[in-house]
């Protein structure tokens, strides 16, 4: 299968991913697609090989062995702020915000990374008007607007977790890659917090790494489950609900968790 055949109508795709540590092998032989404007979930137990997957697609570790693609372009030697200004951004389990700055000083500094430009902190950010309008209409789309003044540290941490999906936003990515984004929220943030996902544009594509199979189910289109660093199954939520093998591996673990 050649690259050439996907490019157009395909965002990201993996061809034989591997990753082993000596005699451990994190991830073996994953071959995936992940389509333009998809919502799709990476499921599995604890150990499972995801995050490692994610790793190896945002240029976090090198691959032993098979490669990732990216709109056509094989990237899998690429660092991974090449693979940012390409358009693949992640989030990760643990934030990693700006704590002692305003959320609008945050996400001005993530456009003017983007654009480029030096940020001046002589200047207020009051005077960054083209960069400000952008900020804010990011931080509208995703209800932060009335944190705009707020100290990133000062907010609940659902919102902290919003905040980070704005900084990653801010770079206009094509790809997004979110780590367990609800992690340690209270469950009704958490849907708070997905749903304002799932307003994003569709020329995002989403990947994402969830333990709640509440939210999977509800979010997803498509999710792929990992077991032992191998793919078990991919399909639609009504696919995975139903098969067998998952139920033995997976939900049945999840629903007695």
């Amino acid at each position: 299968m050649s690259p050439q055949s996907h490019t157009g109508d395909t965002t990201l795709r993996t061809e034989g991913l591997s990753k082993r540590w000596g005699s451990f092998v994190a991830n073996s032989d994953i071959s995936l697609t992940f389509a333009p404007g998809a919502r799709h979930a990476l499921i599995g137990p604890n150990g499972a090989g995801k995050t490692t997957f994610i790793n190896l697609l945002t240029g976090g570790f090198a691959p032993s062995s098979g490669k990732v693609w990216f709109g056509g372009e094989d990237i899998s030697a690429l660092a991974q702020h090449e693979r940012v200004k390409r358009g693949m951004t992640r989030t990760f389990q643990i934030n990693t915000l700006f704590a002692g700055l305003t959320v609008l000083e945050s996400v001005v500094l993530a456009i003017q990374e983007r654009r480029g430009l030096q940020y001046k902190w002589y200047q207020t950010v009051a005077s960054q008007t083209d960069v400000v309008d952008e900020a804010m209409a990011l931080l509208a789309s995703l209800k932060l607007a009335q944190e705009a003044n707020s100290i990133t540290r000062n907010l609940a941490y659902g919102k902290q977790r919003l905040v980070e999906i704005a900084l990653a936003l801010a770079t206009q990515p094509k790809v997004l890659l979110l780590d367990e984004p609800a992690a340690g929220i209270p469950s009704a943030e958490s849907r708070e917090l997905f749903e304002v996902i799932a307003q994003l544009p569709r020329d995002v594509t989403i990947v994402f790494i969830e333990h709640d199979m509440g939210l999977v189910f509800r979010f997803a289109e498509r999710i792929t489950v990992l077991v032992g660093g191998k793919v078990l199954v991919e399909g639609t939520p009504g696919e995975i609900a139903a098969d067998p093998r998952v139920k033995e591996v997976y939900l049945g673990e999840a629903e007695h968790a």
